[in-house]
């Protein structure tokens, strides 16, 4: 029970610190009165690469960040929880992916936001309840693309001023990322229901008849440790 209690707490922990972070970035510019959206992603410049590590923290108005707040506060924690050994690598490698990709490849303008990361999360999760065939993670896929189904949309130049360019990366970065991690994280739950008719034996004799339970052999498992004896 503590275990999984210490679980839950680090997994919505870790996703909290990092929207605090972007919180805290738009109440320095509220209370300072500046515009940080300069050193947002501005794609093929020098000046612009900064914004891979920047842009993701950045964001042009509140609503655009609530906007962002509640899916990295939904698919955040469940990635921590379910994935936490490469939680981390998770989170690294769509945030770099996405940032470098958005650069090489992106529109002249500059892109701020974390809709990329979230793009990403939505697309790991899906493709790596797929990759892995686990029961629990396909349902766990269900789940989200029933929640974000419609930012499918998100990744089509249909609406002017979003970076579709960021979305349609991102959820690339996300798939990659679940098919690089396809055999790390949580292992695939088995469920042993037995075979009892495989043990049972029927024996026949005169008009009655027994059926004998046979018992299966207990394996034992032996660790030999071999010290070699000194000579005298």
């Amino acid at each position: 029970m503590r275990n999984t209690t210490s679980k839950l707490f680090f997994s919505i922990l870790y996703p909290s610190l990092f929207v605090l972070v972007l919180w805290g970035v738009k109440l320095f510019e509220i209370v300072e009165r500046v515009n940080l959206s300069w050193y947002g992603l501005y794609p093929r410049r020098m000046d612009g690469l900064i914004g891979i590590v920047t842009s993701p923290l950045l964001h042009g108005d509140l609503p655009h960040l609530i906007s962002n707040t509640l899916p990295l506060m939904v698919l955040g924690p469940i990635i921590f929880y379910f994935y936490r050994g490469i939680a981390f690598n998770v989170f690294f490698w769509v945030y770099l992916m996405t940032g470098v990709w958005v650069w090489a490849a992106g529109g002249d303008a500059y892109h701020i936001g974390a809709s990329g990361i979230i793009y990403g999360f939505i697309t790991f999760l899906f493709f790596s309840g797929i990759f892995r065939r686990d029961t629990r993670l396909m349902a766990l896929s269900l789940f989200v693309t029933f929640l974000y189904g419609g930012a499918v949309w998100g990744v089509l130049p249909f609406q002017k001023g979003i970076s579709w360019e960021s979305h349609m990366l991102g959820a690339l970065a996300g798939l990659i990322t679940a098919y690089n991690f396809r055999k790390e994280g949580p292992p695939p739950r088995k469920y042993d229901f037995g075979d009892e008719a495989e043990n049972e034996k029927i024996d026949v004799s005169g008009d009655e008849q027994f059926i004998h339970e046979e018992e299966a052999p207990t394996q034992v498992n032996v660790n030999y440790t071999f010290i070699e004896k000194d000579k005298e």
